[in-house]
């Protein structure tokens, strides 16, 4: 990979509030919490914090509003030396914000969020200026259908964190190379992961993979579907455990790697973000990711058994 390989993305960006619970409580009873943790979140966002500390350069758009959270927003991407400069701010707005509420004893969250901004970013071929690949979650429909048609035009590969199905999302991904999407995604888009595979290659896609949890991930490249299982770790916390995935993802393909090692290095990646708390605290560095690798074995005959249920 280049030294000067730059990603640039956009989508949401996020201020979550992190706390831990023994167990769920019941509807109208308090519930004591962790003290609670605060950082940014957001699919592409943290995505490109993820390439930020694996040493890419990296471009961010999206919208805050002028508001407390938009500004802690901003200084968390840019103490992660992430280029803000295309970044909007609406007047008046409320930057989007999430209440993650993490299960100690399974590391499952739960997710409540708002975003009340009303505004859409306008992509300009300056926000692509040098980009070696473009990353998309889709939530802003029609800047996010502009900017892949930009990029396509200017030869500069698209990939979609694809986590939910959107009215526009049958356009966006014929102009995306790459989808990599949530099993919540392929439950909605298709009856199985295999059929959601299928029909996005046939869209044209070159690489589509569904992520599984702790059960692993499939892709398909060329007619060619290959699992990978999970590794074996005991999880903290499972919050941006994806936008980490997609951000290996992206690293993977800015290096040429073959696709059995983009799915194996982002795996690992992924893994490594759950022993921390929050989407972005475990992130690791280059150096880290190899030493895990060695060290950490995969889920092996589970994992493969799981297979056998996708």
């Amino acid at each position: 990979m280049n030294k000067y390989s730059l990603a640039a993305g956009l989508g949401q960006c996020s201020l979550d509030y992190l706390s831990f619970v023994d167990t769920f409580p019941v509807e109208d009873t308090k519930c004591e919490v962790s003290p609670w943790i605060i950082e940014g979140g957001g699919p592409v966002a943290t995505a490109l914090v993820t390439l930020s500390r694996l040493g890419v350069n990296t471009r961010f758009m999206g919208l805050v509003g002028d508001d407390e959270a938009g500004g802690k927003i901003k200084h968390g991407l840019i103490a992660e030396g992430v280029d803000i400069s295309h970044m909007l701010t609406e007047k008046g707005g409320s930057s989007q914000t999430a209440c993650i509420i993490i299960n100690k004893k399974t590391a499952g969250r739960t997710i409540f969020w708002s975003r009340s901004l009303k505004g859409e970013c306008t992509v300009t071929e300056a926000f692509l200026k040098d980009a070696n690949i473009l990353h998309l979650d889709g939530l802003m429909e029609d800047a996010s259908i502009n900017a892949a048609e930009m990029a396509k035009s200017l030869g500069i590969p698209v990939m979609l964190d694809a986590g939910s199905v959107r009215s526009k999302t049958h356009e966006l991904i014929p102009l995306c190379d790459y989808v990599v999407c949530s099993e919540k995604f392929s439950e909605k888009y298709a009856s199985s992961h295999n059929k959601t595979l299928s029909q996005l290659t046939a869209s044209g896609v070159r690489f589509a993979s569904v992520t599984l949890g702790s059960k692993g991930s499939l892709t398909m490249i060329d007619d060619r579907t290959f699992y990978h299982p999970a590794y074996d770790i005991r999880a903290v916390d499972t919050t941006g455990a994806g936008d980490v995935f997609h951000g290996g993802c992206l690293y993977g393909l800015l290096n040429n790697w073959p696709h059995e090692e983009i799915i194996r290095f982002a795996t690992a990646a992924a893994a490594m973000k759950c022993l921390k708390t929050g989407g972005r605290a475990g992130i690791p560095r280059i150096s880290e990711i190899g030493e895990f690798m060695s060290a950490m074995p995969l889920m092996g005959i589970n994992g493969l058994a799981e297979f056998h249920k996708i």
